[in-house]
């Protein structure tokens, strides 16, 4: 097949890039490396530098391949972040997410995996959170994700688009050869990872007093290899199915504290903590159902231990400071 990879130079869109040339796939890859390096891009893509926004490079780069699919990684993935400028979150992926369809929409591509997020759930009324649960976010990230979706529902109704719409949870670990590499970092994992090598000091727990039971927030942590899997049944799938809204995710539910010492056992190193205030748009607990997509595509994580994703992770972040 021929695949157009938006942001995949990124961390989830360059390990699925990486599988789909390993498959026999074309890929090109659209990125502008706002986030990310160019090293990062896959050996044996096309490269097409430049920005969504930017219709008219957009449009010409799906007249040129006439792609099988599109898969949407291209996106600011920062809660935190979006609290303080929620403008840039609506802009870079609710608006340039527009006009991706309208190219799609323009040059007759009519299947489209979308990369979303557990965040469009904000704060869940029970766990583990089903796909079917309350949609309301509690930062503009996730309202910024919900919004596509809802253009997505709109764009399938109406004009026939295929799409996929993937809600991920946190996403962790490596494949060979590639893992999470964020410019700049602000993921929990590779964060205490640097602590283990001695590239920081300490890592940051925000907020102690969550209704937890350490205080800490509880997440959902699954592999990448794992994720890129769903993302390739998904793209398969929709080539009967006109309309999928998957959770992916384990099923189980870590603290922070509880990755701090997962990261300690696999490390062998101690991991000195830094409490500090609560990040606002924070939710407690966010932890999946994927019984949908297990049931309907037979998707299954391969890793499903915590200490088996950190110590892949912990492999990749070793050598990439080698």
């Amino acid at each position: 097949m021929k695949i157009l990879v938006t942001g995949g130079a990124g961390y989830v869109g360059g390990t699925v890039s990486r599988i789909l040339v390993a498959g026999g796939d074309e890929v090109t890859v659209y990125d502008n490396f706002c986030h990310s390096q160019r090293s990062a891009v896959a050996e044996g893509v096309r490269l097409v530098e430049g920005d969504l926004a930017d219709r008219a490079l957009l449009e010409g780069t799906l007249r040129e391949g006439q792609f099988d699919g599109v898969m949407h990684f291209a996106a600011l993935i920062e809660a935190g972040e979006s609290m303080k400028r929620p403008e840039l979150y609506f802009r870079a992926n609710t608006m340039t997410t527009l006009t991706l369809l309208e190219a799609m929409q323009a040059t007759g591509h009519k299947r489209l995996v979308f990369s979303s997020t557990a965040a469009c759930y904000g704060e869940p009324l029970s766990t583990p959170i089903a796909e079917d649960a309350r949609l309301l976010p509690t930062n503009p990230y996730g309202e910024s994700k919900l919004l596509v979706e809802q253009m997505l529902k709109w764009m399938n109704e109406i004009h026939g688009l295929r799409y996929a719409s993937l809600r991920y949870f946190n996403v962790a670990g490596a494949m060979e050869g590639y893992g999470e590499a964020h410019e700049p970092e602000s993921h929990l994992i590779p964060l205490i990872l640097d602590v283990a090598l001695g590239r920081r000091s300490s890592i940051k727990i925000f907020g102690r007093d969550y209704p937890t039971a350490d205080g800490t927030c509880i997440r959902d942590y699954i592999h990448v290899r794992d994720l890129a899997d769903a993302h390739l049944l998904a793209l398969e799938a929709l080539k009967e199915k006109s309309r999928l809204i998957y959770n992916i995710g384990n099923g189980q539910g870590f603290s922070v504290l509880q990755v701090i010492e997962s990261v300690r056992r696999v490390t062998g190193k101690p991991i000195p903590v830094e409490e500090c205030p609560r990040r606002e748009g924070d939710p407690a607990v966010l932890v999946a159902s994927s019984e949908k997509i297990k049931q309907e595509l037979g998707w299954a994580p391969q890793f499903g231990e915590l200490d088996a994703i950190i110590a892949s992770a912990w492999e990749w972040h070793q050598k990439r400071y080698a």
